[in-house]
């Protein structure tokens, strides 16, 4: 039986978007610490409060593993004569290995025979090594953002005050800088501050509780779900609580409790967003709701610490949230004393990006493209989109959005509302920010993903353009989640555009702004574009040699591309699949630089390669109606008559011929037969079992 790990780390507050990725790390870095180790250990937990990071590990060896290292030497043969006595290579092979010449041993190799010599370390103590591998553990936890203090030299997210590790219910003497750790914990910071021992984990999370904090996580999310749901059933609705807030929430307070508040009901002809916006975002309260999912003048509040007055928390709650709530009230009708058209034209005063120009010079870019997609989809969408386009941006320059940036799109629909535009105008102006998050919802008008797709592709076109380009994880400006939107607006749409073309026709709007060549420009965004296609698609469960197939063909069309994995997927089954990949891929080696001619059937020598011919024409005219109408599983079944006939070609007619033009002809043929095949996918792409 091993025994119990268990490590806190005392901190300052952590802010609360630190600790869930915080928790992550912790728990690869441990794992990876232990197994480079050579450490057997069990499970692993990772909790964290605001004021600290906790990892427990299960049944942790109390020895290492013994390690055994193989070191190979000379060849056999280089190693012993012709009468088997030894040579000097393995004489200074087994020296060099500190061991004598009888402890060497031959191994047998795919290259051949060899000597080995084979060395068993002994597995240290556990507990000697623990030191030094969990302080190197705490010194490589990584932070968005760290910092120092005193004249320490440790740099980790808030200040460290102390730490407790165990190992089997002894203190492990883990040092960093000045805090050496110990057996002892703390507290709550205002319940309880005081520090108290502990001898295993179970002992732990009792006594932090007794001490009023609840080390869990998930723990405190249930208890704040409940509390809110308790508190604002006593105003006769029920808290609306999004995944996101509840785990912000959660990494905020050690022992949360929860409080209901009141606002004025006349800050309800607030639009809604700017309410929940101003509760949820800005002041992490949970608004109330009622059984229709109304908002009632109500909020809940978590604390850190049970009230002993809880009127007084809500008194203080209330004042904040009326201040902010009249904030926002005062914008919304100061914003409406200027007219959008004009807002607008104060476009030309907002930076958009150095190097890329104002925000009105954008407007102006996505606007042209914006007419080009419209003309390809629906041209009596002309003038909406055209309107459309000239106001999605113009809220950038309201006051509101000014303070609250989360409401970009929405106050411009808000507006737009309030100054008697189209209704389908103004859910355009905020649908062509969607979506807002990868798998997020998508325009559900036309003239909404038209312009979104427009405003999205400048973007990534600009900032190609100017070799501001994603690299590794970096990806300041979301491009990434940009290309994402683009392709999952066109699916879901079944837009006919074509990739290639909206970028040629992007990159010539933007072209007094780009330092790169257009070819560069447009090859990278295309592969861009196929990274994330082919990515999202595997993602997704399509087989991954079926997506390489068909985008090696077009990446460029979206929506026939689907159309075609989905078709090529469906075509697996087909019990000609296989054999005729095969000879798809053998047909492939062979035109490898082959440039086709015309086909003369006057010159075909034998009835297989006739045959084949004449199955081919039927074929192709068949599969041909099937593909302009894109039915692509249908155009498959057709060419799946080609197996048989191509089996037969290839069994009974040499084509490499000495005759060069009968050997032409022959290669015209395939290079036919194999172009029609790329009609749909690349079949050499394709893995076979055979």
């Amino acid at each position: 039986m091993g025994k119990e790990l268990l490590l806190e780390i005392g901190t300052e507050e952590i802010p609360a978007a630190f600790l869930p990725r915080a928790m992550a790390d912790m728990d690869e870095l441990i794992r990876k610490a232990l197994n480079g180790e050579r450490v057997k250990f069990g499970p692993v937990t990772t909790m964290a409060t605001p004021r600290r990071l906790l990892i427990h590990v299960a049944d942790v060896a109390v020895t290492q593993e013994d390690q055994v290292i193989e070191k190979i030497g000379p060849t056999r043969k280089a190693a012993f004569d012709e009468g088997g006595n030894p040579t000097k290579a393995a004489v200074g092979f087994a020296r060099g290995q500190g061991i004598d010449l009888g402890e060497i041993e031959i191994i047998a190799t795919d290259k051949g025979e060899y000597l080995c010599a084979r060395k068993r370390i002994a597995g240290g103590d556990v507990a000697a090594m623990l030191p030094g591998l969990l302080a190197k553990f705490i010194m490589t936890i990584p932070f968005k953002k760290a910092m120092r203090w005193s004249n320490l030299e440790l740099r980790f997210a808030r200040p460290i005050h102390w730490l407790l590790a165990l190992y089997g219910g002894e203190v492990i003497p883990v040092r960093i800088e000045n805090i050496e750790a110990g057996n002892a914990s703390r507290g709550h910071r205002f319940m309880s501050p005081g520090p108290f021992a502990v001898s295993d984990f179970r002992d732990y999370l009792d006594k932090a509780r007794e001490a009023w904090v609840i080390i869990d996580p998930e723990e405190r999310k249930k208890i704040i779900r409940e509390e809110a749901q308790r508190v604002a059933a006593a105003v006769n609705g029920r808290p609306l609580i999004t995944d996101d807030l509840l785990e912000t929430v959660a990494f905020l307070v050690e022992y949360p409790t929860a409080v209901c508040g009141v606002f004025d009901p006349d800050y309800l002809k607030l639009p809604r967003e700017v309410l929940t916006t101003t509760m949820m975002s800005h002041q992490k309260y949970f608004p109330v709701v009622d059984a229709a999912g109304r908002l009632l003048p109500h909020f809940i509040t978590i604390n850190n610490t049970p009230a002993r007055d809880p009127s007084v928390v809500t008194r203080g709650n209330e004042k904040v949230i009326r201040a902010r709530l009249s904030d926002a009230r005062f914008f919304f009708e100061e914003d409406q004393k200027i007219s959008l058209d004009r807002r607008f034209e104060e476009l030309r005063k907002v930076v958009y990006h150095s190097l890329l120009g104002t925000s009105y010079e954008k407007v102006l870019r996505f606007r042209k493209l914006a007419a080009l997609i419209t003309a390809k989809i629906d041209p009596a969408l002309a003038a909406p989109v055209d309107r459309a386009a000239v106001l999605a941006k113009a809220d950038l320059d309201t006051q509101m959005v000014g303070e609250f940036s989360e409401l970009q799109g929405v106050m411009g629909r808000e507006y737009a509302l309030l100054a008697g535009e189209d209704p389908l105008i103004a859910k355009a102006i905020y649908e062509h920010y969607l979506p807002l998050a990868a798998g997020g919802e998508l325009p559900e008008s036309d003239i909404g993903a038209i312009v979104g797709i427009a405003d999205k592709m400048d973007t990534i076109i600009g900032f190609f353009g100017v070799n501001l380009i994603p690299s590794g994880t970096a990806d300041p400006y979301a491009l990434r989640r940009q290309a994402l939107g683009i392709i999952n607006i066109i699916l879901a749409k079944g837009y006919p555009l074509r990739l290639a073309e909206l970028v040629a026709a992007g990159i010539n709007i933007l072209q007094d702004k780009l330092k790169r060549p257009a070819e560069e420009i447009a090859r990278d965004v295309l592969d861009f574009f196929r990274t994330r296609f082919e990515n999202q698609l595997i993602a997704q469960g399509h087989a991954y040699d079926v997506v390489d197939a068909v985008l090696a063909i077009d990446a460029s069309d979206l929506a026939e591309a689907l159309k075609k994995i989905e078709a090529m997927e469906a075509f697996k089954n087909h019990a000609d699949f296989q054999p005729l990949a095969v000879a798809c891929k053998r047909v492939a080696n062979i035109l490898k630089d082959f440039r086709n001619g015309e086909v003369r059937p006057e010159l075909f020598r034998e009835d297989a390669e006739s045959e084949l011919y004449r199955v081919f024409q039927e074929v192709r005219k068949r599969a041909a109606d099937h593909l302009d109408a894109c039915r692509y599983e249908g155009a498959l079944t057709e060419m799946a008559r080609l197996r048989a006939p191509v089996d037969a070609f290839f069994d009974a007619v040499m084509v490499m011929a000495k005759e060069e033009d009968i050997r032409f002809n022959r290669l015209s043929l395939l290079e036919e037969i194999a172009a029609l095949f790329r009609r749909v996918a690349d079949f050499s792409k394709l893995v076979t079992d055979f």
